[in-house]
């Protein structure tokens, strides 16, 4: 930004667009009014599925003292289900936990590709900013900008 800008901006008491780009407060988050159901149908669920696996568990092991007793292959085939369907179930517990941890951090992992970007200010502002310098000499620049205006 040129002395002349610089002056007048203070004079009028107004900032320049990389000020006010700077200046702005965050996005207040809001709370998710859904998040007490979330919360509730998770208790709920993990609740559901502990009780599961317990009356797994005890079936698991009826079954086991019927299979020891009898001998018979149907009783240990039934067993071996039995403890398949509670494996199952401890598995749907797990993934249970997975899901809330992903619905927890979802508003943190917001998509990062910036498809549309506007910058206010001068050409001349913009290269500045790309360049990363503030009080650099500009004439290279014209001069670049002069040769590619000659090439077409």
């Amino acid at each position: 930004m040129s002395k002349l800008e610089e002056n007048l901006n203070e004079i009028l008491g107004v900032s320049s667009p990389m000020e006010q780009m700077q200046s702005k407060p965050p996005v207040p988050k809001d709370d998710d009014p859904k998040k007490e159901d979330v919360d509730k149908d998770y208790e709920y669920s993990r609740d559901s599925y502990y009780n599961l696996i317990d009356k797994g568990n005890e079936a698991i092991q009826g079954i086991l003292d019927i299979a020891k007793e009898g001998q018979h292959p149907r009783a240990y085939e039934v067993a071996g289900q039995l403890i398949g369907q509670v494996a199952t179930t401890v598995d749907k517990l797990q993934d249970l936990q997975k899901k809330l941890k992903d619905l927890k951090e979802l508003p943190n992992k917001a998509n990062t590709n910036i498809k549309n970007a506007l910058f206010v200010g001068s050409t001349n502002e913009l290269q500045k900013m790309l360049r990363g310098d503030n009080e650099k000499d500009d004439s290279n620049i014209v001069e670049h900008e002069d040769k590619n205006d000659s090439d077409k």
